[in-house]
C-alpha cells in the first residue's frame, strides 16, 4: 500500500497512525497538494489527500472512508472504532468535533496564506476562531470528565484518541496556540504523542505556499 500526503495534515496523519497501530505495512508518498497536485490527481481525481493506493492499484480517498476500510480488514475485534452502541456514538461525536475544529483551523491558514493581508476578512476569521474554541472547549470538558481513564472511549486506544490527537496537534501548530488553555485535553494528547505510532508519523506543520 502507498499512503499519499504529508504527515502535517491531521487527516493524512490519522490514517498513518492507524495503519501503524493495526500493523499494516505501507510506503509513504510525501506529496504536497500544492507542489504535487498533478501527481496526486493520477490516483485521486479531486487531487486531495489522504489517498491510499492498495496493492491491487485501487485508490481509496477521504480519511473516514480509508479508516473504515482498515477496520473492515482487521475485523471487529481489532477495529479502532467501536462496533456499536454508546461507545461508537461517543467516538464518532468526538471525531466529528475534532475534525470540525481542524477544518476551521485550516480555513484560517488558507485565509492567511492565499489572500493579501489587506483583504483578510476579519468577521470570517473571528467566526472560525469561535468555532475552533467551541470545539476544543467540548473536548476539554470531555477529557476533564474522563481524567481518570487512560483512553477517551473504553479501555484501549480507539480512533477517537487518534483523531483528537492528530487534530489538536495540528491546530496548536497551525494557529500557534499557546499551551495551557485546554490542560486536560493537552495532557491526553501529550500522552498519545509519546506512543511509537504517533512519534513515527510526526511532522512539524508547514503552511502551504501555492
Amino acid at each position: 500500500m502507498i499512503l499519499i500526503g504529508m504527515f502535517d495534515s491531521p487527516y493524512v496523519r490519522r490514517v498513518a497512525v492507524s495503519l501503524r497501530r493495526l500493523g499494516f505495512e505501507f510506503e509513504h508518498a510525501n506529496w504536497s497538494v500544492g507542489r504535487d497536485f498533478d501527481m496526486i490527481r493520477e490516483y485521486n481525481p479531486v487531487g486531495r489527500v489522504p489517498t491510499l493506493v492498495l496493492d491491487d492499484g485501487e485508490s481509496l480517498v477521504e480519511s473516514a472512508a480509508i479508516l473504515d476500510y482498515l477496520d473492515d480488514q482487521v475485523g471487529s475485534a481489532r477495529a479502532l472504532l467501536p462496533a456499536g452502541g454508546v461507545e461508537r456514538r461517543e467516538a464518532l461525536q468526538l471525531m466529528a468535533i475534532a475534525t470540525g475544529a481542524a477544518d476551521k483551523a485550516l480555513s484560517q491558514v488558507y485565509e492567511r496564506v492565499f489572500r493579501p493581508a489587506e483583504k483578510h476578512h476579519e468577521p470570517w476569521l473571528a467566526r472560525c476562531r469561535a468555532q475552533v474554541d467551541g470545539a476544543l472547549a467540548v473536548l476539554e470538558a470531555y477529557c476533564l470528565k474522563h481524567a481518570e481513564d487512560n483512553w477517551l472511549i473504553g479501555t484501549s486506544l480507539t480512533q477517537a484518541d487518534i483523531t483528537v490527537t492528530c487534530a489538536f496537534s495540528f491546530i496548536a501548530q497551525a494557529l500557534a496556540s499557546p499551551a495551557g488553555h485546554y490542560p486536560s485535553l493537552e495532557s491526553h494528547v501529550e500522552r498519545c504523542e509519546q506512543l511509537p505510532e504517533f512519534r513515527a508519523t510526526y511532522a512539524a506543520f508547514s503552511a502551504p505556499k501555492d
